[in-house]
Order: structure tokens, then C-alpha cells, then sequence
């Protein structure tokens, strides 16, 4: 049994891991036009780029709950921040090949870390689901925000070092990887139980709302991450005011993140929280496209609170439609699996876009079809049922 003491230090290091899930998007996208011009990147290369980490989010999913079931969960995680914190160093040693090959290993972590995360939330603050949920989606938005607010001062800090500030975001990884060590080993003490399996899962038509819902909502999110800086220098920013403005919007994002899921398990179900979150976002990200310049601002804010709650939305969901924590593991591991496959479609169109047109503005088709989709199936997903499957133990 943990104390009090016990269980603020657990929820706390899942914080701390959450914060390092999202820097690395963040931060090559508020270098993305240096990136291009020092490594000689072409269009493709740099939309390649940015959709690279969320083909892995999608590609690695499904391996998190055989990974925790065989090393156990909390091994699993101090692996992956070992990892990411490798694959985020690579990626400052000035080489094409090396940029990328870190982008997927640290893509393939996050996948891991994402996945695991919603499980211990339902199996160690089953109480307090919403509260943990709304901290751990708090801190994946504040590491997007500190990447793309800072890494910009942070390479001319560097004297002008793109491989430096690249590279910089290792550090807490490996700063936290530290700090979880004591939980690594404390669990090191349990025994070890059997595997579980869930059958049907993939059958369900819940499930499927509930991947869709996540997958088109991050479609969205990964187009702000991966591609808003350069959409703001494009209309005549500067780029520190662009990653500021960025920045600004993920903080709010980070806001947003902590309120939501606490409106969300108030109400009788998350139907219209769902879709209204969806139309908020959609709305903002046309006005960061065509509003006046002097607006933008006001409209990062209201996108930050659109997005942010779009994604503790979505990870409420998992958590509230599934009847137990292995469950919400593997359903957890089904939504991101689809859901940011699907997910990699967007920000890999915007680059498309830009480049066969020569200008961002035809995105906003893109971004109206994405909040449409992401719209209907959070309706659906926000029904207050749960999904009809249960977690069986394998033998042996």
C-alpha cells in the first residue's frame, strides 16, 4: 500500500514523463525553415519530417501492453525515456539520415509512453481519474509549449547551433528517467502476474468511435505542432514571435487540458463537449490562416483552448468507456494505433498543399474535414456506455 507521500511522488514522475512526450514535435517544427536551408531538406523532406514521429506514435502502439506485460509497466517506461532521450540526441549531430533515424526511434518511445500512461491512471488514481488525466494531458501540451517558445532563443543562445538546440531536449529525459528509478525498483519487489488478452476489441463499434475521435482530433494537433510556426512566418512573422504565439497557444492548451476532464465526467455523457471543443479549435485555426495579423493572438488563445480540450477529451474517453485498466490499456493501444496513423495524414498534407500551391490557404479545407470527422465520432464516442469487452488472464 503507498502512503500519501507515495502516491504524489507517482503522479507526479507521470507528469514529469508526460512532459517529455511532446518536445520533440514542437521543436524541429519551430526550426523547420533552418533545418531546411543547413541540411539542404527539400519540401518533401521537411512534410516527411513532420509526419515521420506520428507514423511511429501509430506503428508502435499495439507493442506498449505486450512490452508492460512482459517487462512490466514501470521497466517500460524507464526504457522508453532512455531511448527517447537518445533518439532526441541524434538528431543534433548534423546528418540527414541520423535527423531522421532519431526522429523515429524518439517517435516509436512517445508511442509507448502514450499508451502506457492512460492504464496507470485507471489502475493507480482510479479515484481520481479525472484530475490525473487532466495533469498528465497538462503536461504533454507545456513540453510542446517549451519546445516551441524556446528552442528558437535556445539556438541563438548557442550561437546560432541548430544541432545544439535540437539536441538540448535529451536532457530532461534523462532527468526524469533518474527520478523514475526508485518506482522502477520499488515494483521490481511485486510479482510479476500473468499476461491479459482482450477479445473483440478490435470488433467493437465503440472502439472504432473512440479511435476515430483520437485519431482525426490529432490530426489537427500534429498540424499545429508540426506546421503553425512556419504557416505565421509565412504570413510575415518573425520566428520568435511565431513560436511565441505558438508557444502561448499550447499553454492554454495546457489550461484547458486540466478543466475539461472535470467538466467532462460531470455532465451525463461527453457528447457535446465533444463536438463543441471540435468547432472551437476548427474556427481558430481559419483565423490564425486568414484573420488580420493583429488578431492572432486572441486566436491562439481560442485555439489552445479548443485543441487542449480536445485531447483531454480524447483521453477521457478511453479512460470512461473502458470497464477496467487492462482494458483501457488495450483500447488505449488500438486508439493510438489507428487513431495517430491516421493522424500522420494531416500534417503530411499540409506540406503537400504548400507545396503544389505555394501558399497555406487551401489547408483550410483540410483542417474543416478533419474537425467535421472528429466531430461526428466524438458524439458517438461520448455516449455514456462502455465498451462491451472484458480483459481475460492467459494461462501459464
Amino acid at each position: 500500500m503507498r502512503g500519501a507521500a507515495g502516491r504524489f511522488l507517482l503522479g507526479a514522475s507521470l507528469v514529469l514523463i508526460a512532459f517529455n512526450l511532446r518536445p520533440v514535435f514542437s521543436s524541429a517544427s519551430a526550426l523547420l525553415p533552418e533545418i531546411r536551408s543547413e541540411l539542404g531538406l527539400s519540401a518533401l523532406g521537411a512534410s516527411l519530417l513532420t509526419t515521420l514521429p506520428v507514423v511511429c506514435l501509430g506503428a508502435f502502439s499495439p507493442l506498449a501492453p505486450r512490452l508492460a506485460q512482459r517487462f512490466g509497466t514501470e521497466r517500460t517506461l524507464l526504457g522508453v525515456l532512455l531511448l527517447l532521450a537518445l533518439g532526441t540526441g541524434l538528431r543534433g549531430l548534423s546528418s540527414v539520415p541520423l535527423l531522421f533515424i532519431g526522429t523515429a526511434l524518439a517517435g516509436a518511445c512517445i508511442a509507448v509512453g502514450n499508451v502506457l500512461l492512460p492504464g496507470l491512471v485507471k489502475r493507480d488514481f482510479a479515484g481520481r481519474a479525472a484530475l490525473m488525466t487532466g495533469f498528465y494531458t497538462m503536461a504533454l501540451c507545456a513540453g510542446a509549449a517549451s519546445a516551441a517558445g524556446l528552442t528558437l532563443p535556445i539556438e541563438h543562445a548557442l550561437g546560432g547551433s541548430l544541432e545544439g538546440a535540437l539536441a538540448v531536449w535529451a536532457l530532461p529525459a534523462l532527468i526524469v528517467s533518474l527520478l523514475w528509478l526508485p518506482e522502477v525498483l520499488r515494483s521490481g519487489r511485486q510479482a510479476r502476474r500473468n499476461g491479459f488478452h482482450v477479445k473483440g476489441l478490435w470488433r467493437d463499434r465503440l472502439a472504432w468511435q473512440v479511435t476515430l475521435f483520437m485519431g482525426l482530433q490529432s490530426a489537427l494537433a500534429y498540424c499545429v505542432f508540426g506546421w503553425l510556426v512556419p504557416i505565421l512566418r509565412e504570413r510575415g512573422l518573425d520566428g520568435v514571435t511565431a513560436g511565441a504565439i505558438v508557444s502561448l497557444s499550447v499553454m492554454v492548451q495546457a489550461a484547458s487540458c486540466l478543466i475539461v476532464p472535470h467538466i467532462a465526467v460531470r455532465g451525463r455523457d461527453q457528447r457535446l463537449i465533444n463536438a463543441s471543443l471540435c468547432g472551437v479549435a476548427v474556427t481558430a485555426l481559419l483565423g490564425l490562416l486568414f484573420a488580420p495579423l493583429s488578431t492572432v493572438w486572441l486566436w491562439a488563445v481560442l485555439q489552445g483552448i479548443g485543441q487542449g480540450g480536445l485531447i483531454a477529451a480524447a483521453m477521457t474517453t478511453i479512460v470512461l468507456r473502458s470497464r477496467d485498466p487492462d482494458v483501457a490499456a488495450h483500447l488505449s493501444g488500438m486508439a493510438q494505433c489507428v487513431g495517430y496513423l491516421l493522424a500522420a495524414i494531416g500534417p503530411l498534407i499540409v506540406g503537400l498543399i504548400r507545396g503544389w500551391t505555394g501558399s497555406f490557404s487551401w489547408c483550410a479545407a483540410l483542417f474543416v474535414a478533419l474537425g467535421l470527422g472528429a466531430a461526428i465520432n466524438g458524439w458517438k464516442a461520448g455516449r455514456a456506455v462502455e465498451i462491451n469487452v472484458h480483459a481475460a488472464e492467459k494461462d501459464g
